[in-house]
């Protein structure tokens, strides 16, 4: 039984569904995740995507890992009355039972700085968010176009 919940969980990550684990961060489902191709790595690159809690608990995201990129973190764009936007790290997120964050151009984004690898359209990377219980959701986020506004692209 053992093997078969390993193999279950390996086969879910290599075919690009997201993998869990811990009570909590267990019920976060990942939706829509899309990332632009780079044009070298000497820029950050970007994620983005919607996680939504469909448990009865606030869960809360603490932090992310990537092979592709040495410093991966949630970044929030805010623009001021004067129209000047500015963006830092979004520290701790906490996602209320039954509801979603969105990781979108504009908002919050997963910021990846100091890229291992330029990043290629047509590809796709593993993406992990690490949870304040303890959880990892991990998922694999295509990279589309340059120019991309969207999944749809």
């Amino acid at each position: 039984m053992k093997y078969a919940f390993i193999t279950a969980i390996a086969f879910s990550a290599l075919i690009g569904l997201p993998t869990a684990s811990t009570a909590g961060s267990q019920d976060v489902v990942v939706e829509g995740a899309w990332s632009r191709a780079s044009i070298g790595t000497k820029r950050p690159g970007v994620a983005y995507l919607t996680l939504r809690n469909t448990g009865s608990d606030p869960v809360s995201l603490v932090g992310l890992e990537t092979p592709l990129a040495m410093m991966p973190e949630i970044h929030e764009t805010k623009t001021d009355a004067n129209g000047v936007s500015s963006m830092a790290p979004a520290g701790e997120i906490t996602i209320p039972a039954g509801e979603s964050v969105s990781l979108e151009p504009g908002g919050k984004h997963a910021m990846l700085m100091k890229l291992q690898r330029k990043m290629v359209e047509g590809e796709n990377f593993s993406l992990t968010f690490n949870f304040a219980d303890g959880g990892q959701l991990t998922v694999n986020v295509p990279i589309l176009g340059v120019a991309a506004r969207g999944p749809q692209d």
